[in-house]
Formats: structure tokens, C-alpha cells, sequence
């Protein structure tokens, strides 16, 4: 497990911006999975998320960056920017939302996926969830995370990180093949 982030969106929050969780993790290979628990019903008041069918399949492009995850535009502009390089309008997009899960219940995405969520719209009731993050257990961490705030901590001065083991008292490993 490589990062277990809370999300707290009070009311009238702001959009979401659509991403994909692979960019954020400088590991190699690039497989995020991740579970995202719902700590309230979700429902459509709450903007809840929304993942956009098939998006798992795209390629890498996109223009621009997420550097304000929270937008009052809607979020919807590096989707967009991803969805035209795969020759898809915006507007052909299929969502699926998250709208009517419980509290306590979960989604699981791959994180390759472009997912985001609207505005909370509720005047009294927050959003709330976890986001468990996973990664394979061999995974490395690439040259790019000596450039990142939140990798840098881990790999150091480190010369080669290709070959660096990731250390499991931070990133603990949940489950193993079986021999």
C-alpha cells in the first residue's frame, strides 16, 4: 500500500479536477489500483465522483497540469485535453457515478482511469472518503520522484533508485502471489 489519503469536501466545495492517480506515483511499473470508501451515502447533492468509462485504455497525453485540484470550472479541462487526443469529444464521454453508494461501501479503480466530482452542493453535509492506494509489490521508484515533494523523502541522496527496495515499514505489502 503506497498512500492511504482522506478526502474531506465540505459543503459547497468545489469541483474535483478529472485526473488519473497514475502520474502521482513515480513507480515503475505504473499500476495503481486504488479503493475509495465512502464515510457517507453518497448521493447526487454531494457530488460524488464520477469515472469515465473506457478511460483506462487512452494513452499518456494530455496539456496541462493538475496543480489545483479543486476548480470552479468544473475540473474538466485535462479531460478534455486527454479525451481530444484520443479523438473524443468531451460531450461522447460516458460517466459512471458513485451517486447512491452507502457509507462503507467502496469503488475500486484502476489508476489509470480519469475520474473526478462535481460541486458539493449541500448546504450542511459534507463529502467524506478514504483512498487506499496500491501499488505491486516490486514496484521501483523512477528518476522523476527525486524531483517530487511527496517521493523525494524516500529515495534520498540515493544514487540508482531503479534498483531500491521500497521500504514496507512505509509502504507495507498487503498480498503476495503464493509460491
Amino acid at each position: 500500500m503506497i498512500s492511504f489519503p482522506c478526502s474531506f469536501r465540505p459543503p459547497g466545495a468545489s469541483p474535483l479536477v478529472f485526473h488519473r492517480d497514475s502520474p502521482y506515483f513515480m513507480f515503475t511499473p505504473d499500476d495503481v489500483v486504488t479503493v475509495w470508501i465512502a464515510l457517507d451515502q453518497m448521493d447526487s447533492e454531494l457530488g460524488p465522483l464520477q469515472y469515465i468509462k473506457g478511460s483506462h485504455k487512452w494513452g499518456d497525453g494530455r496539456i496541462g497540469t493538475s496543480s489545483s485540484f479543486f476548480q470552479s470550472d468544473g475540473g474538466t479541462n485535462l479531460l478534455r485535453s486527454a479525451a481530444e487526443r484520443e479523438g473524443i469529444l468531451l460531450e461522447e464521454l460516458e460517466s459512471v457515478t458513485m451517486s447512491g453508494l452507502e457509507a462503507g461501501g467502496i469503488s475500486i479503480h484502476n489508476g489509470r482511469t480519469w475520474h473526478g466530482s462535481g460541486k458539493n452542493e449541500s448546504s450542511h453535509r459534507p463529502r467524506r472518503g478514504i483512498g487506499l492506494h496500491f501499488v505491486p509489490a516490486n514496484a521501483r521508484f523512477t528518476s522523476e520522484s527525486k524531483k517530487s515533494r511527496l517521493w523525494k523523502t524516500y529515495v534520498g541522496d540515493e544514487e540508482d533508485i531503479s534498483s531500491m527496495d521500497l521500504s514496507e515499514e512505509d509502504f507495507p505489502i498487503t498480498w503476495k502471489v503464493p509460491n
